[in-house]
């Protein structure tokens, strides 16, 4: 009997992260990918490589969207897909801070069913199961009991903060991570109160951490209140907030669409 999807996922994971480790501040080889996509390092594409050949294995009839493979539209013809990002937060790699991820999803229908987002560095796995909630190390996990926008500690880059996206002076506090995974795993952590991206995210980005964020409790959609769904034919999502329920409707009633 196969073992199930999440456990495959963890394992792939710690795996992924001993192939980072290896490379991490030993100035790994890296290029731009161009195009505005940003850089990629040796590191992920072994991990992209070494990931893409055993899940695959083991999950034949599964389909396969990454950040670092050539996407194949057969995809969308699969009812589960993994959608994997080798190393998230590739710049934090590079500079060899640890904030960096690998991100790994199994969805089904357009619905994340298991998730791993793994920190190697910091020895953080966290992880999900569709019903069955989210954990840290095995840890349950549970958003923060924040009831309100106003004061709320958010995650996101510089320009989320802008005043334009507000309506007025900003209501909360800004902080950042580099890794987008990471951002949404510390909602459900109960770390931050919430994190916004107003621009077009990947779902490769963001799978993961969807489904562990709302097993943890927070609402999570995109910016115009939209559940998010994956393996669309052009992967992308328009931008994603995820916060416990009342900071996340204040955020619907503050912030101003992206257009």
């Amino acid at each position: 009997m196969p073992e199930p999807d999440l456990a495959l996922l963890r394992d792939a994971a710690k795996a992924a992260g001993e192939i980072a480790a290896k490379h991490f501040r030993k100035d790994p080889e890296a290029w731009d990918k161009g195009a505005g996509q940003g850089p990629v390092t040796e590191a992920d594409i072994e991990v992209d490589t070494m990931l893409r050949e055993e899940l695959t294995a083991a999950r034949s009839d599964y389909g396969w969207l990454s950040e670092e493979t050539a996407d194949n539209a057969t995809r969308l013809d699969r009812s589960r897909v993994f959608v994997v990002d080798p190393i998230d937060g590739t710049r934090a790699f590079m500079n060899g801070k640890t904030g960096f991820s690998h991100a790994l999803a199994v969805v089904e229908d357009g619905v994340p069913i298991a998730a791993v987002v793994y920190l190697p560095m910091l020895d953080l796995m966290f992880t999900a199961a569709r019903g069955q909630g989210a954990t840290l190390n095995g840890m349950a996990l549970g958003t923060s009991s924040r009831t309100a926008l106003d004061g709320a500690q958010l995650l996101g880059n510089k320009k989320m903060f802008a005043e334009e996206h507000w309506g007025g002076p900003l209501p909360v506090t800004q902080h950042f991570r580099s890794s987008l995974a990471y951002r949404m795993v510390l909602v459900a952590e109960g770390a931050f109160d919430g994190m916004i991206t107003l621009r077009p995210s990947w779902e490769w980005d963001i799978a993961a951490g969807d489904l562990i964020a709302r097993e943890a409790g927070a609402t999570v959609t995109d910016q115009r209140g939209t559940q998010l769904r994956f393996n669309n034919p052009h992967p992308q999502v328009n931008g994603v907030l995820a916060a416990p329920a009342n900071v996340h409707q204040g955020l619907m009633a503050r912030l101003v669409p992206a257009t």
